[in-house]
């Protein structure tokens, strides 16, 4: 049942998806009632439970990088620069890389996101921009696929001035802009909103239409993190109330403006959704939403696979040497990184599964995608950030060693001569 077409076969290649394709895979979920789970990454092995969902399941899927996953990637014993955040953004592209050099090899398309950027962290985001700019001139597109401003926290009109600011910029690269409006309450990597005014967890029409005739005018790729009670993290059944009823409530006020056939004109994206019930996020879904994000389930996940792995084996993991077995059996099967790792990766792709379900999104590339061709790239079209090095031009030889060498002829002339 799970693996039944639901919708046409995507015409676009597996890999990763940019530009005007990215903006076809968001119509597709739109039009097909389905959204695409965006799950939170901090480490390659992380990125790989991710892939190997997609693939079980034929379907897209979104890796996002936090300004905190980042400084992850790029090393804890690495202090960054509070004002110019170069480990995180070196972090951050390195994510993009390794998803890059991968993603063609489980045949689905990928998209390649960073997640909440507030005013302070926007340095993080130019330094994303910047290898976004380099590796278009040279492959013609951007290395990541595209990027969130979470600039809630401002008054709206500075929140859309700078979107718009940044949309400019990204528009040449066919980059794909979210932005937040109204505010998702809770914690996440240390943006802690526990305490913020509960009126501000509800985005009105009004605040969506404005962002929405702002950017419009700039670029179609855009998408917009609408607040409707929406809470990072997981709470108890009854602590969080969620109005997925206001994204309808938003659709048809700027239809309404428009004066448009479309009946979802916007793009919008879920916050929060750990924790959330099968019957909100599909509510959520069906008007419009194309992005769920996740993380504080599949963090869990991904533990779990460990500690089940630990209780499994526990006496196995007390030494190299000694274990049920004999004192003088060797325990290295047991704790070779490999072996746990997998299992934390296993224990979080099955979550990452569950929620391509909840979203609707099993299958959604159709049954003959697996034949759109997805061959390994060669070296050539492997993108790498940085730009092939200049072939070096050869030292001068240095006029000493020249007259030095001119010496030891004419020497060696007159020598015979003589």
């Amino acid at each position: 049942k799970i693996f039944e077409a639901m919708a046409p076969t995507l015409d676009i290649a597996p890999g990763v998806v940019t530009g005007d394709n990215l903006l076809k895979l968001f119509e597709h979920a739109r039009e097909n009632g389905y959204a695409i789970p965006a799950v939170n990454c901090s480490s390659s092995s992380t990125i790989n439970a991710v892939l190997e969902a997609a693939k079980k399941m034929n379907s897209p899927i979104i890796i996002q990088v936090s300004q905190g996953g980042g400084a992850f990637i790029g090393g804890k014993s690495l202090k960054d620069d509070s004002k110019t955040l170069p480990i995180s953004g070196a972090g951050s592209v390195a994510l993009a890389l390794h998803i890059r050099a991968v993603a063609p090899f489980y045949g689905v398309p990928v998209v390649i996101h960073s997640d909440h950027c507030a005013k302070k962290l926007l340095p993080w985001f130019d330094q994303m921009l910047a290898a976004d700019k380099k590796y278009f001139d040279q492959f013609g597109e951007p290395l990541f696929s595209s990027h969130m401003l979470d600039l809630s926290e401002e008054t709206d009109e500075e929140n859309i001035a700078i979107c718009v600011k940044y949309l400019e910029k990204m528009a040449p690269l066919k980059l794909f802009l979210e932005m937040e409006i109204g505010i998702t309450g809770g914690e996440e990597d240390g943006v802690n909103n526990e305490n913020v005014d509960p009126e501000k967890l509800y985005t009105t029409p009004q605040q969506v239409n404005a962002v929405y005739n702002a950017l419009i005018k700039v670029s179609p790729m855009f998408s917009i993190a609408a607040a409707f009670g929406n809470v990072h993290g997981v709470y108890k059944p009854g602590n969080v109330v969620l109005s997925p009823h206001k994204l309808g409530e938003h659709q048809a006020y700027t239809r309404q403006k428009l004066g448009c056939a479309q009946k979802k004109p916007i793009f919008l994206v879920m916050h929060g959704g750990s924790g959330s019930t099968k019957e909100e996020i599909q509510m959520a879904v069906s008007f419009g939403t194309v992005k769920m994000n996740i993380d504080t389930d599949t963090q869990w996940a991904y533990w779990n696979g460990i500690r089940q792995f630990e209780s499994k084996n526990h006496d196995f993991l007390q030494g190299q040497i000694g274990n049920p077995k004999g004192a003088d059996k060797p325990n290295k099967s047991f704790y070779d990184p490999r072996k746990f790792i997998r299992a934390a990766e296993e224990s979080m792709c099955a979550r990452v599964c569950e929620a391509l379900e909840q979203l609707n999104t099993v299958n959604m590339l159709g049954d003959g995608y697996s034949t759109v061709v997805a061959t390994a790239p060669t070296p050539n079209a492997v993108p790498f950030h940085a730009q092939p090095p200049k072939a070096e031009e050869p030292a001068p030889v240095a006029p000493v060693m020249i007259a030095a060498i001119f010496g030891v002829i004419v020497g060696v002339v007159l020598s015979k001569s003589m």
